[in-house]
């Protein structure tokens, strides 16, 4: 039997660089090119940097759309970079590279639209559906066939429950069925031909889960483990290995390995780029500082960085007082104490520009959770759960928060822990496409927001 999910698998892996290297000999035939050498490598390095795809089939077309955009973004950065510094660019006509990087997005969402419609109708058909079973009736047991009643990319049925207790002790189930107590679940699997089991039993549990692991042995299904651990909210969670350990990560740092130079070495070429590009701005608006209001033009304020170290950030000054002792008010609305030229600084977020200093020096990355004075820290870990798990990463100049509302004052506590929301869900599902939306959405949202003052 084929399993659905190496086929979503592979439709997710394969479909956008297929599209892409399809795309590319669609616009040759327009413009009558023939296929040489130079559109073979432009090919397979097309392909190489598409591959494999990540744009999942359950993700909604919201999130979809924004990763579409960013991949293709880079993608045109990186190919067009090499061909530009290399000379290869030359052995194309300029015409078919526009056509090319015009049409390709538009061929991938009918290429996406195309597959989620036909995907679920090709994994019903009962050879590509997996039967599995759920051994447990908790909230991690309930929570398991919500997932997999709710995405039907994964092609599988749950057939029912097992649990010892009885039906006046277990919450409710649904539309699916109670099938039997823990120790009939071998049998069930023998004579029914489940593909899966799954044990969402608590770990306080373990002998009970060793004698009925001993008693699959005699089945061919896979059996996976759903440990309780997973209820609480993780950061970054994976199985990972200590010599040949397995161990499980709850709250740990996406920036690991080669995601944390890829994190790195992009933070570093923009900040150069930006500040070279910027550096006649920065220089007008340091002398607008300096005589807008007596005081020092850049206004270094004490803040935690990562691993809750406390760091000096860099500001253009933008008020007539300098807080950085251990009572920081935030600024408000009609603040006093911002000067005319202060308020045009915070108001198009100019008086941050010093900080790609900062992310030269290794302080802060361009996109992270925005750091707050120490006063306010020292405040908010105590009123809010989970709140210095942000600074399991450098601060940023921007971040998931700000472009989603979240930026300037946050007055009340509600509004910092949505604040914070934001900020975990960074951790949680940070790529590189995220960093360049979020660039992207920035310079949008500085452009309309009225919540900086």
């Amino acid at each position: 039997m084929r399993s659905s999910f190496t086929l979503t698998g592979f439709c997710e892996a394969f479909l956008d660089p297929a599209i892409v290297v399809g795309a590319l000999f669609a616009c040759m035939a327009l413009h009558n090119e023939r296929i040489g050498p130079p559109y073979v490598i432009l090919a397979i390095l097309s392909f190489s940097l598409t591959f494999p795809g990540d744009i999942g089939f359950h993700e909604s077309p919201r999130r979809a759309a924004r990763k579409l955009v960013t991949n293709w973004l880079l993608f045109v950065a990186i190919l067009g970079g090499f061909g530009y510094a290399s000379g290869y660019i030359q052995y194309f006509p300029q015409s078919l590279l526009i056509d090319w990087a015009l049409a390709t997005p538009v061929a991938v969402i009918a290429g996406q639209m195309a597959a989620r419609y036909a995907l679920p109708c090709v994994i019903a058909m009962g050879e590509n559906q997996r039967r599995i079973v759920i051994a447990g009736v908790n909230d991690i047991g309930l929570q398991l066939a919500h997932q997999f009643g709710n995405n039907p990319y994964l092609g599988t049925r749950v057939e029912g429950y097992f649990d010892d207790r009885s039906r006046e002790r277990l919450p409710s189930t649904g539309k699916l069925p109670m099938l039997g107590r823990i120790g009939q679940l071998a049998d069930y699997v023998k004579r029914h031909h489940v593909d899966a089991i799954y044990l969402a039993l608590p770990m306080a549990t373990q002998p009970r889960i060793l004698g009925l692991l001993d008693d699959l042995k005699d089945t061919t299904a896979s059996i996976y483990f759903v440990p309780d651990i997973f209820v609480t909210d993780l950061i970054q969670g994976r199985v990972d290995h200590v010599g040949g350990m397995p161990v499980v990560a709850v709250c740990d740092t996406p920036f690991t390995g080669f995601r944390g130079v890829l994190k790195r070495v992009s933070d570093v070429l923009l900040s150069i780029v930006i500040l070279l590009a910027l550096s006649p701005v920065m220089l007008l608006l340091a002398v607008g500082v300096k005589l807008s209001s007596p005081g020092p033009v850049i206004f270094k304020q004490r803040r935690y960085g990562l691993d809750g170290k406390e760091i000096l950030v860099y500001k253009f000054r933008s008020m007539t007082t300098t807080d950085n002792g251990d009572v920081v008010m935030q600024a408000t609305k009609n603040d006093k104490r911002v000067t005319p030229f202060g308020a045009f600084l915070r108001k198009t977020s100019l008086d941050e520009l010093p900080q790609f200093v900062n992310v030269l020096q290794g302080r802060m990355s361009i996109v992270g959770p925005r750091p707050h004075a120490v006063a306010h820290n020292e405040t908010y870990r105590k009123l809010i759960k989970g709140y210095m798990v942000r600074h399991k990463v450098k601060p940023g100049i921007t971040g998931w928060a700000q472009v989603n509302g979240y930026r300037g004052e946050t007055e009340t506590v509600d509004k910092m822990e949505r604040r914070i929301d934001y900020d975990l869900e960074y951790l949680r599902n940070w790529s590189l496409s995220l960093d360049l939306w979020i660039i992207i959405k920035t310079a949008l949202v500085v452009l309309r927001d009225r919540k900086a003052y």
